[in-house]
């Protein structure tokens, strides 16, 4: 059967990849950020997971307002890179892993998650921000991505509860697959940022310290707040972290946190975080 064999948090800010692609990584004030991600590509280099299985948000550039779903999945075998206004990403087309992606769709959905489920849209910086910072993709990439998009823009938002049950469920889905494949939870977005109205470049780095303790050691409390406490403490888009929460909703209870990197130098705190399952872990 697949198996998860650990996660990764990682912040999805736009001008990750742009300066990634203008080959800028070591300027002093992008090289802290981008010396934090060597040590997740590396472990990634030598577990060789198959699939990296991506929680993140599409920032209108291929689901707009007029029909933002809650939650989608998907089912293609390449997804191209949107353009987002400043030319398209020099990085090969994502693979997808169609068989995976069904499979979790179809058990989503039996597990009472109605799922839209998309084909052939690109997906934006929320997912291929951090991806060459993980994986490597010359001439291609070494796996396959199964992108989940989650609502964190339009109103009603899904609950912090609702996605870390969304990420339960998706462990139960992938454990279920009869295909021995190796697969690695990424939940994207935050940390604390806002950047519009009157708190534009709000940062709280206390919050912050404490939202990743809670997410390794009792997530369970950061399910029972409120998308008003995570705005108030973390910003307006701050509340992207709920997407962690879905990454952390299908790791197990037995993980370790391999490695942490904070980085606050532009409006929003920068941060890729690291946890390995601990073998012998029960399914959820």
């Amino acid at each position: 059967m697949a198996t998860i064999i650990g996660g990764i948090g990682t912040s999805h800010v736009p001008t990750i990849g742009v300066t990634f692609d203008k080959r800028r990584t070591q300027e002093p004030a992008w090289a802290p950020l981008f010396e934090g991600y060597k040590p997740v590509a590396k472990w990634l280099e030598e577990k060789k997971p198959d699939v990296l299985l991506f929680f993140y948000n599409d920032h209108a550039n291929s689901i707009f307002f007029d029909f933002y779903p809650t939650f989608a999945i998907g089912i293609s075998p390449s997804f191209e890179l949107a353009d987002e206004g400043a030319g398209l990403r020099p990085l090969p087309p994502i693979k997808g892993h169609t068989d995976l992606a069904i499979h979790v769709a179809e058990s989503l959905v039996n597990d009472e998650f109605d799922m839209t489920i998309f084909q052939d849209r690109p997906l934006d910086h929320g997912c291929h921000s951090p991806l060459p910072l993980l994986w490597p993709h010359q001439p291609d990439w070494p796996g396959a991505v199964v992108p989940i998009e989650v609502n964190v823009l339009q109103h009603p938002l899904p609950t912090a509860l609702r996605c870390y049950k969304l990420g339960q469920a998706v462990r139960r889905a992938v454990q279920a697959y009869p295909e021995d494949l190796k697969v690695v939870i990424v939940g994207t977005g935050g940390l604390s940022h806002q950047i519009h109205g009157e708190r534009t470049g709000f940062n709280n780095e206390e919050w912050d310290m404490q939202f990743l303790g809670l997410l390794e050691h009792d997530p369970s409390r950061l399910t029972s707040l409120t998308h008003t406490d995570y705005i108030r403490l973390g910003g307006a888009e701050g509340a992207e972290v709920i997407m962690w929460l879905a990454m952390r909703g299908a790791l197990g209870d037995r993980l370790r946190k391999l490695h942490q990197n904070y980085y606050l130098a532009t409006t929003t705190a920068m941060t890729v975080v690291l946890y390995e399952e601990l073998s012998g872990e029960a399914s959820a």
